[in-house]
């Protein structure tokens, strides 16, 4: 996720040689309406075999993989892939424990990205691989969820004893027990996984709300961290993390009386100014409008109850001009397409009712879901 985790929890992929943007190559948007049988076989294409372009991102083999599942079943075209395969596949990932001894070692025992980061000792004994980690976990139990696997099956409760491994003092989480950078997207990933798992054990959600809080910044949007610059992806971690949580109401907007934890006449304010004069949204301020952020502020404003606020005659306008002729959306206007914002594109399309396209569980970013 690029900015956040899926979201929200998982990096863009820089998938395009820069060189392939030019206008003699770039494609064209392909019409002026959802092409909904052209996405389904770019998708088809990349769960078959996804192109060269991807080799760099293997270790997040599970968040494209999640993408492409997860697009479909957006397209409503989930039948194109043999469901039984996909969960045995995400299932080989799951990470587990030698022996009982290693059950107090601090390590997080969820999912690993790919097949390499389960790569076994050197000769030397040192550990070569990335070990499991809190946003492929995310996009694993999402992918089981999308195909039908019941939950019950897995054993959740070592995911959500071990997951506490990874919480800070301060109510942040690492991705992954050996240290990294701790921001909104793993507070995220975790309230997601301990949501769909229906076990809160591995998570102090006290803390987790606090951090949050610290993020917001003066003008009423998320940073990534506190005291850091607004961000559409830090934005929905926020928001979506503390109404899995339980902290803030659904479609705040509508009652009159509602009281929130949070600046919620200013957070909708920025929100509302991240569209730009193309339709389209933009992530921060003075940026250029960008396909992936009609999702994350989408969904914002969605959660909120602010959705009928925006122009969705302009916004749609605007990605249908990042649709490619191959299928699929790009970042930007007229260039070519990839995994990261094709998805997006998708579940912005969703979240504009687009017709025969499933609706989203916004906050988290699959479909069937209902968050009581």
């Amino acid at each position: 996720m690029a900015t956040s985790t899926a979201a929200a929890a998982s990096t863009p992929t820089q998938d395009w040689d820069p060189a392939s943007s030019s206008d003699e190559e770039s494609p064209l948007s392909s019409s002026l309406t959802f092409d909904k049988e052209r996405h389904v076989a770019f998708l088809e294409m990349m769960y078959q075999m996804l192109p060269y372009h991807y080799q760099s991102q293997e270790i997040n083999h599970l968040t494209l993989a999640y993408f492409v599942i997860s697009g479909l079943d957006i397209l409503g075209s989930l039948d194109r892939v043999d469901k039984d395969a996909v969960a045995a596949w995400v299932l080989s990932l799951q990470s587990n424990p030698g022996d009982k001894a290693e059950l107090n070692s601090g390590q997080f025992y969820g999912f690993h990205g790919s097949r390499s980061s389960q790569f076994s000792s050197d000769n030397d004994g040192i550990l070569i691989h990335n070990h499991s980690h809190l946003a492929s976990t995310y996009c694993a139990l999402s992918i089981l969820k999308t195909v039908g696997y019941n939950l019950s099956n897995i054993h959740s409760e070592l995911i959500s004893m071990s997951i506490r491994n990874l919480q800070q003092p301060d109510g942040s989480f690492l991705p992954i027990h050996i240290g990294a950078e701790t921001d909104l997207r793993f507070i995220y990933c975790a309230a997601a996984i301990c949501f769909m798992l229906e076990d809160w054990n591995g998570m102090d959600r006290e803390k987790a709300k606090e951090y949050i809080f610290k993020c917001q910044s003066y003008d009423g949007g998320f940073g990534m961290i506190p005291g850091s610059e607004s961000h559409g992806g830090g934005t929905f971690c926020a928001v979506a993390s503390l109404r899995l949580m339980g902290f803030i109401e659904d479609d705040v907007l509508s009652k009159s009386k509602a009281s929130s934890i949070i600046d919620i006449p200013l957070l909708l304010e920025w929100c509302l100014k991240r569209q730009a004069a193309d339709g389209g949204f933009q992530g921060r301020t003075n940026k250029p409008s960008d396909t992936c952020y009609a999702f994350w502020i989408g969904a914002v404003l969605r959660i909120l109850g602010g959705s009928k606020l925006i122009d969705g005659t302009a916004l749609r306008r605007f990605l249908l001009t990042c649709q490619s002729e191959y299928g699929g959306f790009s970042k930007f206007p007229y260039e070519l397409p990839d995994l990261y914002h094709s998805y997006y594109g998708y579940t912005a399309f969703s979240l504009l009712e687009e017709p025969g396209l499933n609706a989203l569980s916004v906050e988290l970013g699959i479909t069937g879901l209902i968050i009581d």
